[in-house]
C-alpha cells in the first residue's frame, strides 16, 4: 500500500530577493504565559518564552543562511526576515502554545533579461557547457514545451506549431548545448523562457529603438506609454548591455522602487519613477548615463519598449541636416545684416545731401 502525504499551508508569502517579508502570527499582543516558537524546515529558528522571559532568534541555524537577518516582534511574535535569498524559500511553522500554524514562502529573484530588434535572432544560452548522455532538456515558453532534448531516446524536437504556430520555422535547438536560438523575432516572442534546470530568461523583442538626445545637465523622461498602471502590472526598467534593472513597479508585491545605487551608483539621487504611469526621469544627466534603456510591462501579457539615450553639446550639436539649416540662416542674418547697413548708410547720405541744399539755400 502506497501512502501520500500532503502538507496543508495556512498562509503563503512571496518576496522578491534582497527584500524583507514579515510572517505574521496573527496575535495582537503576546501574553504573559506564551510560548512561541518559529521552525524553518523543523529547525527552530526563533523563539519567545514569556514565563521565562526569554526572546531569542537562532540565526546561526541551520547552516548560518538566517545569520544577521531575523527580527522577532517582542510585542505581537510575528518574525520578519531581511534581504531575503532563494535559500530562505520553504515552508515556517509557527507554533503558540498548543496551535500550530504554517507558511509556505517563495522568494524569487530577477531572470536573465536580453533584448532584441525585431526581425534579429536572439539565442537563449541554457546555461550548460555540453549535454549528458543521460540529460533531458526542455524549453518552455510562459507553461507551454517548445523545444527538447532527450539524449537517451536520442530525441532532439523542436514544437514549433505550438503554442499558437508563432514559433513556426523559428526555432534552432544546439543538440551540443541545449540552447535555443530564436530566428526572425516578433513582438510576439517577448515573455519568459525557462529550462527544467530552472534557468529563467525575459526575452524582450521591440520594434524598434527610440532616440533621445539630451543636453548634459538636463533631465530626461523615457515614457512608458501607459496612462495607468494597474494592480496587476509588473514594469521593469533596464540599463546598459548588462541589463541591470534600475527601476521596478511590482504592483501585487506593494514594490515601487528605483535601484539608483546599481551601475556603480552613476544614477545615485537621479531617478524617478512615476508611481501613476511608471514613467522613468532622469535628471541631471551626464555623459556616464548616455546607452541604452529597455522597458518590460507584464500587464495581461508581455510588450518592451527600446531607448537610446545621447548626449549633444548645444554648441556643436550638428548633423548634416541641421548644419544645412544653421548654415542657411546664418547666410540669411548676414545678408540681412548686409542690407540693413547697405540702407543705413542711404539714409545718412540722403539726410546729408538735404542738410546742403538747404545750407546752401539759406546763403
Amino acid at each position: 500500500m502506497v501512502y501520500f502525504y500532503f502538507t496543508v499551508f495556512d498562509e503563503q508569502k512571496r518576496v522578491k530577493a534582497g527584500y524583507s517579508v514579515t510572517l505574521d502570527s496573527g496575535l495582537t499582543e503576546v501574553k504573559d504565559d506564551d510560548v512561541i516558537q518559529w521552525r524553518f524546515r523543523n529547525t527552530l529558528i526563533a523563539e519567545i518564552n514569556k514565563p521565562a522571559d526569554s526572546f531569542t532568534v537562532y540565526d546561526d541555524v541551520p547552516d548560518g543562511r538566517f545569520r544577521d537577518r531575523l527580527k522577532l516582534d517582542n510585542q505581537t511574535g510575528s518574525l520578519t526576515i531581511t534581504n531575503t535569498t532563494t535559500e530562505h524559500a520553504g515552508d515556517y511553522e509557527l507554533q503558540i502554545n498548543s496551535v500550530i500554524k504554517r507558511f509556505w514562502l517563495n522568494v524569487f529573484v530577477y531572470p536573465v533579461h536580453k533584448s532584441v530588434k525585431a526581425g534579429d535572432s536572439v539565442t537563449l544560452d541554457s546555461g550548460l557547457t555540453e549535454v549528458k548522455d543521460d540529460d533531458v532538456i526542455q524549453w518552455r515558453f510562459g507553461i507551454t514545451v517548445i523545444a527538447e532534448i532527450n539524449v537517451t531516446a536520442d530525441r532532439f524536437t523542436v514544437y514549433d506549431d505550438v503554442p499558437d504556430g508563432r514559433f513556426r520555422d523559428r526555432l534552432k535547438l544546439d543538440n551540443q548545448t541545449g540552447s535555443l536560438t530564436i530566428t526572425n523575432t516578433t513582438t510576439e516572442h517577448t515573455g519568459y523562457y525557462q529550462t527544467n534546470y530552472m534557468r529563467t530568461i525575459l526575452l524582450s523583442v521591440h520594434d524598434e529603438v527610440k532616440s533621445v538626445s539630451v543636453t548634459e545637465g538636463d533631465s530626461v523622461a523615457l515614457d512608458s506609454g501607459l496612462t495607468e498602471v494597474k494592480d496587476v502590472d509588473w514594469i521593469m526598467w533596464w540599463f546598459g548591455d548588462e541589463n541591470i534593472v534600475i527601476a521596478e513597479i511590482i504592483k501585487s508585491f506593494n514594490i515601487i522602487a528605483v535601484h539608483d545605487e546599481r551601475a556603480d551608483g552613476r544614477f545615485r539621487d537621479r531617478l524617478k519613477l512615476d508611481n501613476q504611469t511608471g514613467s522613468l526621469t532622469i535628471t541631471n544627466i551626464t555623459t556616464e548615463h548616455a546607452g541604452d534603456y529597455g522597458l518590460v510591462i507584464n500587464s495581461a501579457g508581455f510588450s518592451s519598449k527600446a531607448f537610446r539615450v545621447s548626449l549633444y553639446d548645444p554648441v556643436h550639436c550638428c548633423g548634416p541636416t541641421e548644419a544645412v539649416i544653421r548654415l542657411v540662416l546664418s547666410a540669411l542674418v548676414g545678408v540681412a545684416t548686409v542690407l540693413i547697413l547697405v540702407y543705413d548708410i542711404r539714409s545718412r547720405r540722403a539726410e546729408r545731401g538735404q542738410a546742403h541744399i538747404h545750407t546752401s539755400g539759406s546763403a
